[in-house]
């Protein structure tokens, strides 16, 4: 079985709110001429990246009413997150923890830890 992106990441699962982004490089800039300028980048404050994977979102709490003609639901509930996988995502490096995956190298950021985010989509 060859490996590609797709697959080779298909096994991990991101938790909660965060979000697992593989760096862009320094010079490389997007097709809508977004980039960080490289004074920012020497400083290592923020970094840029594309979204690869996301995890479900905040966890919304079960209320704990126990009431006889309620059903029992014990699925977990989630808030989406605003981030999508293929975003290109600003994020400040110091919420961020940097991972080594399969020899490539990626940062799992939770949702607060980004600034920005531009999406090819229409919004």
């Amino acid at each position: 079985m060859r490996l590609t992106i797709d697959n080779k990441l298909q096994k991990l699962i991101i938790i909660g709110d965060r979000v697992l982004i593989r760096p862009t490089k320094p010079n490389e800039r997007t097709d809508s001429g977004l980039y960080l300028p490289p004074g920012v980048q020497d400083k290592d404050k923020v970094q840029q990246g594309y979204i690869i994977k996301v995890g479900p979102g905040y966890v919304v709490p079960i209320p704990t009413e126990d009431e006889a003609w309620k059903s029992l639901d014990d699925g977990v509930r989630y808030i989406p997150l605003q981030a999508k996988e293929g975003d290109l995502a600003i994020f400040l490096l110091s919420g961020a923890t940097e991972v080594i995956y399969q020899a490539e190298k990626y940062f799992i950021v939770p949702q607060s830890a980004i600034l920005m985010l531009e999406r090819e989509e229409e919004l």
